[in-house]
C-alpha cells in the first residue's frame, strides 16, 4: 500500500531518472526466479546520488516516526536495503541491524547482524518487495530472535497479489513510497512509454508468471 498518491509520483520520477527503473517491453530481462519481465527495478542505484538518497531517506524516515513512533532499532534487509536501512536509522538517531537471507555458514553464524535485545521493537526497512517472500523471511527471523516487529516500508512494489497475500498471512503492515500502478501511470503521462508499450506493461503485470513462457 502507497504512502500516498503525492508521494509514490515523485519517487516513481525520481526512479526513472536516474534508471533504478528499466521498462523494455521489447527486450525483456530475465529474474533470478525465471520469469520474463519487460521491468527492471535495482534500487540500490539510489545510493550514487546525493538528492535522491536523501529524499528517499527522509519521506521512509517521516513517515516511519509517523506510524510507529521510534521503535527501539532499525532493521534492513540484506543486501538491497542495508544502505538505505542505516541512512533512515542514522537520520532518526536509531540503533541499526541488518538480516541476512539465512544465517552465515562460518565465524558466529550470525543471520542478524548488529545489536539485537529480547523485546525490543523493530521496522524493517526493505528497498524492493516482488513476492514479498524473502522480505517476511526476515522478520521471521528477528521474531525467532526475540524482537517484536512493528511493520515495514520499502521504496518500490511491483503490487502482486501474492505479496499482499503473504502479508495478511504474517498479520505485517506494509507501506511504500511507491508502486507499479503510478509507476506505469507517470511513465505513460511524461511519453516515457508509447501506448504499444503500455499495453505490454499493463499485460505482464495481469500474469507476470506465464508472460512470455
Amino acid at each position: 500500500m502507497v504512502l500516498d498518491k503525492d508521494t509514490a509520483k515523485k519517487t516513481a520520477e525520481l526512479l526513472l531518472q536516474i534508471n533504478a527503473i528499466k521498462l523494455k517491453p521489447e527486450n525483456p530481462f530475465s529474474w533470478a526466479s525465471g520469469w520474463k519481465s519487460p521491468i527492471y527495478c535495482d534500487n540500490r542505484i539510489i545510493l550514487s546520488y546525493p538528492i535522491i538518497r536523501n529524499y528517499v531517506r527522509e519521506e521512509l524516515a517521516k513517515h516511519l516516526e509517523r506510524m510507529y513512533g521510534k521503535p527501539d532499532c532499525v532493521a534492513g534487509v540484506a543486501t538491497g536495503a542495508i544502505g538505505i536501512g542505516a541512512l533512515v536509522a542514522d537520520y532518526l538517531g536509531l540503533p541499526f541491524i541488518y538480516v541476512r537471507p539465512e544465517p552465515k555458514s562460518h565465524g558466529r553464524q550470525n543471520q542478524i547482524e548488529g545489536v539485537l535485545e529480547q523485546n525490543q521493537t523493530v521496522v524493517v526497512i526493505e528497498d524492493l518487495i516482488s513476492t514479498g517472500n524473502s522480505s517476511l523471511n526476515a522478520v521471521n527471523a528477528l521474531k525467532d530472535a526475540g524482537a517484536k516487529v512493528k511493520g515495514m516500508l520499502a521504496i518500490f512494489s511491483y503490487g502482486f497479489d501474492i505479496a499482499e497475500e503473504n502479508f495478511k498471512k504474517h498479520h505485517l503492515e506494509l507501506h511504500t513510497l511507491g508502486d507499479y500502478e503510478h509507476l506505469i501511470e507517470h511513465a505513460s503521462d511524461i511519453d516515457y512509454i508509447n501506448e504499444a508499450q503500455l499495453n505490454t506493461l499493463m499485460e505482464w503485470r495481469r500474469n507476470p508468471s506465464e508472460w512470455k513462457k
